[in-house]
Order: structure tokens, then sequence, then C-alpha cells
């Protein structure tokens, strides 16, 4: 079933609500950040430059997607004055202090205005039911293809490499792997230092960016030392990172519990960056009960799992991996750090839709569909639950 979604701005549009309490004075400005065309970690990065002042200093609670229009809290600590920012792509509203800094735990849930486009007249008929469904029974709160942009195909996660101690992997990850907006220039010389990797020299000519100069530098002097290079990766990227490989871990559990417990002619298919996205079409009463109240936790050295099935299967993972638990309380890399946090399996949201004719893909069909996510769920994946296949 083909669509596509995020052709203009206006068809991706997140506001997210906080609680975070407001207050007339206190050592935490509180701004709310409207954004267009801006991922939330390189916009801060930017705005951080402008108002120069350490990027540690800005909290915020979830990063929102670059394509679309997206609202959210964030807090910056012992700014000196109130400012308001105003550019072409992006402002920056002060709307009070607070005593604490931005935090995901702060954010109540994320409110979703998206419109789906190039529908054929006869997939209308089938997604209409769907929708219905999700509204019923929901969809699996996967961490979707966003999560995952560090993932390299060929060479795997930069954590699982750091995890098992092959720091010379990760290490070839992060300066090699190749994103899909990356420049041309960019994506030849990351092609050129992966062919000359080992090869010290060769990759210093190569060089660009303060971090790879620095980097091949230093590994001509000390060729096997690949441990200083990692520990100088910013701590934002390296959680990101981190985050990543849990949610895969995540993730995985979650396919295999399903396909153990429902039968194949129940599930549908959509496919993803890191594995496949599984979900049930048709679902008898228990499972679902099962499935509505089941929270699985992410990998850390620390996870605990109570429910029999959930831990055999995770375990499972692991073993596969050639991975132990202990192994996740890293001792060398400690700019970051595995936390294992619950995230619900199932996610039943409200949702209104509308189907209105595709003024941008003519004879085809849009739908437009407004609903409310807990923090953390991901819009983009009601979409592939929706539009999956059998």
């Amino acid at each position: 079933m083909t669509y596509k979604i995020k052709v203009k701005p206006e068809d991706f549009i997140v506001k997210e609500i906080s609680s975070i309490p407001l207050k007339e004075e206190g050592p935490y400005n509180v701004f709310i950040l409207k954004k267009i065309g801006w991922n939330t970690f390189d916009l801060l990065k930017k705005i951080a430059r402008k108002l120069k002042i350490p990027l540690d200093n800005i909290s915020y609670g979830g990063k929102k997607d670059r394509h679309g229009i997206t609202e959210q809290f964030i807090t910056i600590k012992n700014l000196p004055r109130k400012i308001d920012l105003k550019e072409d792509h992006f402002e920056l509203k002060h709307v009070g202090f607070s005593d604490q800094p931005m935090t995901p735990l702060l954010i109540d849930y994320n409110v979703f205005k998206l419109t789906v486009r190039a529908i054929s007249e006869k997939m209308i008929d089938l997604i209409i039911p769907r929708i219905e469904k999700v509204k019923t029974q929901g969809f699996i709160n996967y961490f979707d293809d966003q999560r995952f942009g560090s993932y390299d195909p060929d060479q795997g996660f930069i954590a699982e490499k750091i995890v098992k101690g092959h720091y010379n992997g990760a290490l070839k990850i992060y300066l090699t792997h190749i994103y899909p907006e990356d420049k041309k220039l960019a994506k030849e010389r990351k092609r050129k230092i992966f062919e000359n990797w080992g090869n010290w020299s060769i990759c210093l000519s190569l060089a660009k960016t303060k971090f790879e100069k620095f980097t091949f530098t230093y590994l001509k002097e000390h060729p096997k030392d690949y441990i200083l290079p990692l520990q100088k990766i910013p701590k934002e990227e390296m959680s990101m990172f981190f985050a990543a490989y849990q949610s895969f871990i995540w993730n995985e559990t979650v396919r295999r519990l399903i396909k153990r417990l429902l039968p194949p002619e129940n599930l549908l298919y959509h496919k993803g960056i890191a594995g496949e996205y599984i979900f049930f079409d048709e679902i008898d009463d228990k499972n679902f009960e099962y499935f509505k109240n089941l929270e699985i936790p992410l990998a850390s050295s620390k996870t605990e799992i109570s429910d029999t099935v959930v831990k055999e299967i995770y375990n499972e993972i692991l073993s596969e991996r050639q991975i132990r638990p202990a192994q996740f309380n890293l001792k060398k890399i400690r700019q970051s750090f595995f936390k294992s946090v619950l995230r619900v399996v199932l996610v039943i949201p409200k949702i209104q839709y509308k189907i209105e004719d595709d003024e941008v893909y003519q004879g085809k069909k849009k739908l437009i569909l407004g609903f409310i996510l807990p923090r953390g769920s991901y819009a983009t994946m009601v979409i592939k639950r929706i539009f999956a296949k059998k």
C-alpha cells in the first residue's frame, strides 16, 4: 500500500503539552520553541552559538521531527536577560521561569495533526476499517525509524560495539556512517575514510571536521587507542547512540513476542530501517488484555523483567548478540549510560480523521488525522499500523 507523508511542512504538525511549573522568577528561563525544517538538536546547537552559551545550559523534553511544524518547551539555565528570538524557520518565545530544567518527564502528551497523501481510491475502503481498529485496539508502541539514524546496516550499532569493547568498530561507524542528509562531498569523504581505515596518514589527509582532524592526528601517534576519541564524542550524541540500541532490543523483544503469541494469519507487516514492524490485525480478548497491560523495560545492566515469556525472549536476544547484562555497565565510556525505563507495549489513541481530494497528487486522496499520544510514542507508527501489509 503506497502513500506519502511529510510532503509539505504543514502535513506534520506536533504540539507538546507540558506541566512544567512556571514562576515569576527562577534559575531557568522557560521558552516555547516553534520550528520548521530543523531537528531539535541541531537547532539547539545554533541557539547556543547565537546566545554564546554552553549547549549543556539548554534542556528539553523530546526531539521533534525535522520535517514538519513543531512546538515544544525548552529551558535555558542562568540566562542573564529575558530574550525572544525569531528567524525564518524558528521562533523562541519566553513564557516564564522555573526552578527545574525541562525533561521528558514534564511532557504530558503530544498533539498531532498529520496528512497522508497519494492514496488511491481503492485503498480508502481498506484503511477506514484499519483506523477504526486502531481506535479500539491501539497500535504497537515501537520506536520508529527516526530512532535509528545512526544504525549502519553493514557495520551495526555504535553502542553494541562499545558494549562489546569493540572500540575500533564503534569509532569506524561514527566516522564513516553515511546519513541520507549528508552532502555529496561528505559521502565521498566518508567512503574514502572507510576504504583507508587503519592508514591514519591517508585518513588525516581526508579529514575536514575538527573531530576528524583530532582523531586521525591522535591515531597516527597512538595507533590502537580508540577509546580517547570515543570519549570526546559529545554527551548528547552518545546518549542518542545508546538510545538507538536500547530501542532496537526493545523492538526486537516485542516483535518476537507477537510472533510467538499470535497466529501469522492475524499479523500485519511494515518495513523498517532496523527490522520490520509487526502488528496484529485480529486479536483474541485474552491476548489483547495481556498486551494492553504489558510494559517492557529498556536494556541495561539492572534490567529486571517479571514476565517469564518476555524475560526468555530478552535473554535470547542478548545471547544471540553475545552480550551479558553486566556489559551494559560501561567503565571506559562515561559521558552517557544505559538507563532502564519501562515502556508500554500498546497505545490506544483517540483519533479523528477525514478524507479529502489530494490537491498535490491529482486523482488521489489524502487522509487527515488528528490524535494525542503519550510522550515517547511515534505518530508515524500510527501511520505504519494503518498502512501495514498482510
